[in-house]
């Protein structure tokens, strides 16, 4: 950024006036007939010109003389740019050769600890296999001898309660023909004593008839060898003969019935 000082703008505004004066000279100049040029007074027009020289400051000169060697500055320029381009290529290049080498030993690197890498998650993974393949085998074969006991035990445990089962249907079957042959006997005996008290009672009934009968008998043959006098119908009867003959006759009723109901 370029600074202008305080001359330089002063130059640079009389300048301007300069030319402001030109043209307002110009304009009231007076024209010549049938044309477009004007008389202008050459004095005053020179005077301004010079005001204009002096006034142009030092730098329009220096862009002059830039302008003068612009093919010059623009070859060095241009050259300055080249060598620059040519070594910022040469350090492009260079730092592309160390680049890619250290890529290829970076990668050469990787490669070499992925190989490692590698191998020792493939021993890893032969050891892991191993030791679930042993691990495996071992809880097969333990599962193995468990299923056997389980089964083994399961047979003796049914084996035992087959036993049992097999001891107490026959203590079972035991109890009931022990009970089913003391009510036979029971029955046998409660027969047997049912038929010897009917049989003593059937005998104590005849002897009681017959006793009975053998009694009547007697009473009617000393009934019939009473005194003539008498006549057949005898002396009159009172009322304790009467109940006599009844209370003998009532206990041979009922023997007669009692006997009637054991023998049904």
């Amino acid at each position: 950024m370029t600074v202008i000082g305080g001359g330089t703008l002063t130059g640079v505004y009389r300048v301007f006036e300069a030319l402001d004066e030109l043209v307002t000279l110009c304009e009231e100049a007076r024209g010549l007939p049938m044309t477009t040029s004007c008389v202008v007074p050459r004095g005053d027009v020179l005077e301004l010109l010079d005001d204009v020289r002096e006034a142009i400051p030092g730098e329009l000169d220096d862009a002059q003389d830039v302008l003068d060697h612009r093919d010059k500055l623009v070859a060095d320029a241009t050259e300055e740019a080249e060598r620059a381009r040519t070594e910022a290529q040469a350090e492009a290049d260079r730092l592309l050769a160390e680049a890619r080498e250290q890529a290829q030993q970076m990668i050469a690197e990787a490669e070499h600890e992925a190989e490692r890498t590698v191998g020792r998650g493939r021993r890893e993974y032969a050891e892991l296999t191993e030791r679930a393949e042993a691990e495996s085998e071992r809880m097969v074969e333990a599962g193995r001898q468990n299923y056997e006991r389980s089964v083994a035990d399961g047979r003796a445990e049914q084996a035992r309660l087959v036993e049992a089962h097999e001891v107490t249907r026959a203590a079972h079957t035991e109890a009931e023909r022990i009970v089913d042959a003391a009510t036979d006997e029971a029955d046998r005996r409660r027969a047997e004593c049912d038929h010897y008290v009917d049989g003593t009672l059937a005998d104590f009934s005849e002897t009681l008839e017959s006793v009975l009968d053998t009694v009547g008998r007697h009473r009617h043959q000393l009934r019939m060898s009473a005194p003539t006098g008498q006549g057949a119908a005898g002396p009159p009867r009172s009322r304790e003969d009467e109940e006599s003959e009844s209370r003998e006759v009532a206990p041979r009723e009922g023997w007669r019935r009692w006997s009637e109901r054991l023998g049904a």
